[in-house]
């Protein structure tokens, strides 16, 4: 009896080791989980991020025709104005006057060529006379025209919807041509962002070309290049360049001066494999990119140049008629065959 339960305990023990051999070999047989992804040949897309600053395209400063005591201001610093409004006038007492004496000076040269053609048709006058007196008049209008301008030049009128950027003269104060009453600043169209590139980054952009500038809380808004310089600064050795933002300072409330991010991308016409980082095997001696693909069924180890690698992205050079890739982006590290070794790709 006793010998019996030995051999059945023997005899269990042993066909026990037996399955868990086989379970051992099954488990190790499997391949551990890796995952694919099929990989187009794509453009080659370069992104650059450059900081700006806010301003104002083009600025106004408005002085006054005439001199002349300033007898009213309208507006102030960071205040918006309307087309058209008066924004400050002078006082036009010694203006009037002018006009006046002109257009008299005028009434009387008028009056001074009837009276000669009434005494040429006498004959008791000449022809040198009257052209005389018709030049008088046309001296005398021209005189008056000025006189006129000047008085309807004693007030800036607004010649657009804008803001004040700043005020440089007081009522009572003397105003000449020379002296700058208001600097404004168009509202609508007028707002651009100042870049600074270098050779290389502005070789890949062009006039209108399309940016994204990021204002923080205002959002992500669409501006294009509006000013690309023909060379650099010669200190700087930059190119300063603006881009163009389709918004109004009054009614976006856009803050000039501000500093913004401008996301500038451009397609070129190599292609390339854009692979998450994660997919890099190595990099060989050659400077090559090695990934695994699965290539009729097998895992082939392949190698590329890299043309372009960022923190989440390697970029591969490819040709036009290069086919797909699968390739193993993640889990590669794991297999247990090892990817056989293909002929150099690129």
């Amino acid at each position: 009896m006793k010998d019996g339960y030995c051999r059945f305990k023997g005899f269990f023990f042993g066909f026990f080791s037996v399955v868990l051999f086989f379970i051992s070999l099954s488990t190790r047989a499997v391949e551990p989980d890796y995952q694919v992804e099929l990989i187009q040949a794509q453009p080659l897309e370069t992104t650059v991020i450059k900081t700006g600053i806010i301003t104002y395209k083009r600025i106004l400063n408005l002085s006054f025709k005439s001199s002349g005591y300033l007898t009213a201001i309208n507006t102030d610093e960071g205040e918006y104005f309307n087309q058209g409004s008066i924004l400050a006038t002078l006082d036009t007492t010694e203006l009037n006057e002018q006009k006046n004496s002109t257009y008299a000076r005028l009434l009387q040269a008028k009056r001074e060529v009837a009276r000669v053609k009434s005494l040429l048709a006498k004959k008791l006058s000449s022809e040198k006379e009257l052209d005389i007196a018709k030049t008088l008049v046309e001296t005398s209008r021209a005189d008056y025209k000025v006189a006129y301008y000047n008085l309807e030049k004693a007030q800036l009128i607004a010649p657009f919807d804008g803001i004040v950027l700043s005020r440089n003269s007081e009522l009572d104060e003397l105003q000449s041509p020379q002296n700058i009453a208001l600097t404004v600043a168009a509202t609508s169209n007028n707002l651009i962002v100042k870049l600074a590139l270098t050779a290389a980054e502005i070789s890949m952009v062009q006039l209108k070309q399309q940016v994204k500038v990021d204002l923080g809380t205002q959002g992500v808004v669409t501006g294009y290049f509006s000013k690309l310089p023909a060379m650099a600064d010669l200190q700087s050795n930059m190119f300063h360049v603006e881009v163009l933002l389709p918004l109004s300072k009054r009614e976006d409330n856009i803050v000039v001066g501000k500093l913004v991010e401008v996301t500038i991308t451009n397609n070129s016409e190599k292609l390339a494999y854009a692979l998450p980082i994660s997919a890099l095997n190595k990099v060989n001696k050659q400077g090559k990119a090695l990934i695994t693909v699965i290539k009729e069924n097998q895992k082939v180890q392949q190698s590329y140049y890299i043309d372009k690698l960022t923190n989440d992205f390697i970029f591969l050079a490819a040709n036009v008629n290069d086919p797909a890739l699968n390739v193993i982006t993640q889990g590669w590290q794991g297999l247990t065959s090892k990817p056989i070794a293909d002929i150099e790709t690129q």
